[in-house]
């Protein structure tokens, strides 16, 4: 027992001693935005009230607003699993909503049940982008089309198998690599409506709130279908149904009330597609990956060459540069996430605007000024590989992780 305490100990010892490694990383360069948001999903798991602080900054300094909204979700998530209330004040951050709008007790309102008839809580947008905008990622547009796609664009030969028009899908990898864009381009494939979900959408401090926003979202959804219904940050909506306090159980009646709409008697999915998205594949309650719920899966990736010269094009497009390659930029940035991308481009053009303020003339971003950012980033997919290795060696693999087998075999990953 003595022994057991000693190598728990020196392995908490461990992960302090890399958290003020990445710490001291962080603060040299506090512009480094991806590896602030690397920083934050580490402290996420081992240092909650440390990860909010970090998030506050993130935001105070200019970071993405959608990235701060889905990590104030997972901070949440985080807080629930400890068994702490959710904070209403920062779900309504996380969210966009005003933060003085009262949430109403489950009965106050005699009417509150009758919500659910009346369409449009959920507000759906039509995406005007296909999967043939997607620059790049061959392998995942094809397997999409084998696993998911291809059944949709032909109802009358999926009906004749037996097939009705619907489904669902499971798109997992590194953050940063375009699966929500993805998300949306299946719905403009589709032509159907397109509902984005995430945890701070769905947490209240009422007991049955949740549960409610979920009826909710498929109840708009069928109302609207053809319909995409995505979970964004599914692991910490649809996490393992474990054991614990009052946070445990908010989560496992989450995934009960999910589990029901998507295949309870009474529900009816006909024209809607529920897609979702996750950096952690392995946390998903097991009972929502059986079959005929979400069976299906894809991985999406770092994006190839080809979209990674894309991403330089578009974050350089309407800015002064000066004859850029972007191919050779694409060339020696092998394994960067398309945020890591835009960070690269983000950082030369800051770069030229100081030098263009010193010197009072306009400084076009180059080629070689693009080489020396890149140089100074260290891809953010690196640590979701390091994170997923042991997953692959002593996990239980269901063909869920087949494609990411074979992505590192091609790339002579260990």
């Amino acid at each position: 027992m003595e022994k057991s305490s000693r190598h728990e100990g020196d392995a908490v010892a461990d992960d302090n001693d890399f958290l003020e490694v990445i710490a001291a990383e962080v603060a040299a360069d506090r512009t480094d935005m991806a590896l602030r948001e690397d920083f934050i999903a580490l402290l996420l798991q081992h240092d909650v009230d440390r990860a909010a602080h970090e998030i506050s900054a993130f935001e105070n300094d200019g970071g993405d607003a959608a990235r701060v909204r889905v990590m104030r979700a997972r901070l949440m998530a985080a807080r629930l699993r400890r068994g702490e209330e959710p904070n209403v004040a920062a779900q309504a951050s996380a969210s966009g909503a005003p933060h003085d709008k009262p949430v109403p007790a489950p009965g106050a309102d005699d009417s509150a049940d009758d919500d659910l008839d009346q369409p449009g809580l959920w507000d759906a947008e039509r995406p005007s982008v296909t999967l043939a905008d997607v620059a790049g990622l061959a392998e995942v547009k094809e397997h999409l089309n084998e696993t998911f796609l291809a059944p949709l664009r032909n109802p009358e030969m999926a009906a004749a198998f037996g097939q009705k028009p619907g489904g669902s899908l499971l798109m997992y990898g590194p953050p940063g690599c375009g699966k929500t864009y993805i998300a949306k381009a299946i719905a403009g494939d589709l032509g159907a409506s397109f509902i984005h979900v995430t945890l701070a959408d769905l947490l209240s401090k009422w007991l049955g709130d949740s549960e409610k926003a979920i009826q909710s979202i498929f109840h708009d959804a069928r109302a609207a279908a053809p319909c995409v219904i995505f979970f964004d940050e599914f692991d910490a909506i649809g996490g393992r149904r474990s054991s614990g306090g009052g946070g445990s159980q908010s989560i496992r009646m989450i995934v009960t009330q999910l589990l029901e709409e998507l295949d309870g008697v009474q529900s009816v999915n006909d024209g809607v597609y529920f897609l979702a998205a996750t950096n952690r594949p392995w946390d998903i309650d097991p009972a929502l990956r059986r079959p005929g719920r979400i069976d299906k899966t894809v991985v999406v990736l770092p994006p190839d060459a080809i979209a990674r010269a894309a991403i330089l094009q578009g974050a350089l497009e309407g800015k002064p540069t000066d004859n850029v390659d972007v191919t050779q930029i694409a060339a020696a940035t092998e394994g960067f996430s398309g945020a890591d991308i835009a960070q690269v481009a983000k950082v030369a053009l800051q770069k030229s605007l100081s030098a263009s303020m010193k010197s009072a003339t306009v400084v076009p971003v180059t080629t070689a000024a693009l080489q020396e950012a890149a140089a100074d980033i260290t891809a953010s997919t690196t640590s979701w590989f390091d994170q997923v290795a042991p997953v692959l060696d002593y996990g239980i693999d269901d063909g869920t992780f087949a494609q990411l087998r074979a992505y590192r075999v091609k790339h002579g990953m260990k």
